[in-house]
């Protein structure tokens, strides 16, 4: 088995294989040469001529997993690629008033849930336990109520959201809201 046979063989074919999983084409050439390098010193370890190409082909794809394992550890958040750099203290302390009419619109239950574990801390585990349910349907009512908290909120203001969530910016949808 030589190698220059079998690369000019299949090289074609890597190459679509790499095109497919990678949208750089300066990635695939380099990614089709650590193949290749990696075929020229390990075609000598196959015995069997027809198991060429499920190697070059695992070859292929195990250095595509690896170079997306190298991609994610090099890849680190630069504060500069952020378009702002600290959390807007004045949009929360302006909606920090709404809080406690909003829990009292929810139904008492829901308004001592959300008290409870998201203001003062207390564990979704340790707040199941004391009253004696599920975890997992605690879960499920925590949910339900930052839902209806959230709803009350989006009722009073336009609100808008970062990726995570988090509020970045809001308008009164009218002059007073009576909620709060």
């Amino acid at each position: 088995m030589h190698f220059e046979k079998i690369w000019s063989e299949y090289r074609a074919r890597i190459r679509t294989f790499l095109q497919s999983r990678i949208s750089n084409s300066a990635d695939v050439d380099d990614l089709l040469q650590d193949i290749s390098i990696k075929v020229f010193r390990g075609l000598s370890t196959i015995k069997s001529s027809q198991k060429i190409q499920p190697w070059l082909f695992q070859t292929a794809h195990l250095t595509i997993i690896d170079f997306y394992r190298k991609s994610a550890k090099e890849r680190r958040f630069n504060s500069d690629d952020a378009w702002y750099t600290e959390d807007d203290p004045q949009t929360y302390n302006e909606l920090e008033r709404c809080v406690e009419p909003f829990l009292q619109a929810l139904s008492p239950e829901m308004a001592e849930m959300l008290l409870a574990i998201d203001i003062e801390g207390v564990s979704q585990k340790e707040y199941a336990r004391t009253k004696g349910l599920a975890y997992s349907t605690m879960k499920s009512r925590v949910q339900k109520a930052r839902s209806n908290l959230r709803a009350l909120f989006e009722d009073c203001c336009l609100m808008s959201f970062d990726a995570n969530g988090n509020i970045i910016d809001y308008h009164s949808k009218s002059d007073i809201c009576e909620k709060c």
